[in-house]
């Protein structure tokens, strides 16, 4: 066991998804989609509403496909535009990271006190996310500084696995990496899909909806808050109250952990 974890202490690792859980991105990733678009001549433009729908497909070279298949084209011109699927996501994925390198993508309220805490107790960090590496380092990088992702100790993007999330591969695949039992282990999620996922991989998971996400059924999460809180913007007393502290900490998700998933 690692000497900096406590006894006491059950969680042994944390497990971050990416868009709307560390950083709010999402918007981001509207706007870098619609700028390809209009540099590739497409009349296509995504509003939130959209935009919006368009998440409960996982994938981006999936939701463009998605769109695709709603626009009632014949099959000639259908074919078409989804070979030009794969440039088009290229394109949207330089913007995007071009976006995020000019700090328009910003981490939600706690996640760097949190990441910086379980670091502290010896906690292992991981993420497990449908987006891609190169979307992810240059998220980390931009908020966490160089050699960012060498805090985290598995990584699975959805460029690794088969099937992307509602499915568990990524977090099957990081669990595996990781070597510790998932009964010790906590996912953090922000929605639907991400929450399907964690929990068909045996996860306890906590839930932080973002603005996408917020209409979404998420009665199976184990622990659903607004955000993780900080000192400058603690949880909201009832969110306080049912945590039992105005921040998510450590300590606080390895008391539901041990509450939850009884050794």
């Amino acid at each position: 066991m690692n000497p900096r974890i406590p006894a006491s202490l059950r969680l042994k690792a944390l497990i971050f998804d990416v868009d709307g859980t560390l950083a709010d991105t999402e918007e981001p990733h509207r706007r870098a989609f619609n700028l390809a678009f209009r540099l590739q001549g497409l009349t296509w433009r995504w509003s939130k509403p959209h935009y919006a729908r368009l998440l409960k497909v996982t994938g981006g070279k999936e939701r463009i496909a998605a769109h695709i298949a709603t626009l009632g084209l014949p099959q000639s011109e259908r074919g078409a535009l989804e070979a030009r699927i794969p440039e088009l996501h290229r394109l949207k994925t330089d913007l995007y990271v071009r976006m995020v390198a000019n700090g328009k993508a910003r981490m939600r309220n706690g996640v760097i006190r949190l990441i910086e805490e379980a670091e502290a107790y010896g906690v292992q960090l991981a993420i497990a996310t449908t987006t891609s590496y190169e979307n992810i380092r240059a998220l980390m990088e931009t908020a966490l500084g160089d050699g960012a992702l060498g805090r985290f100790q598995a990584i699975g993007s959805g460029d690794m696995v088969a099937r992307k999330k509602p499915a568990p591969d990524v977090y099957e695949l990081v669990l595996r990496t990781l070597k510790v039992p998932r009964e010790d282990c906590v996912a953090i999620e922000d929605s639907w899909n991400g929450l399907r996922s964690a929990k068909s991989a045996g996860l306890f998971t906590l839930v932080t909806p973002s603005y996408w996400t917020r209409d979404e059924d998420l009665s199976e999460a184990d622990l659903l808050l607004p955000h993780l809180g900080s000192a400058s913007e603690p949880l909201p007393p009832e969110a306080a109250r049912r945590l039992g502290h105005s921040q998510v900490g450590i300590p606080e998700l390895d008391a539901w952990l041990k509450r939850s998933i009884p050794q």
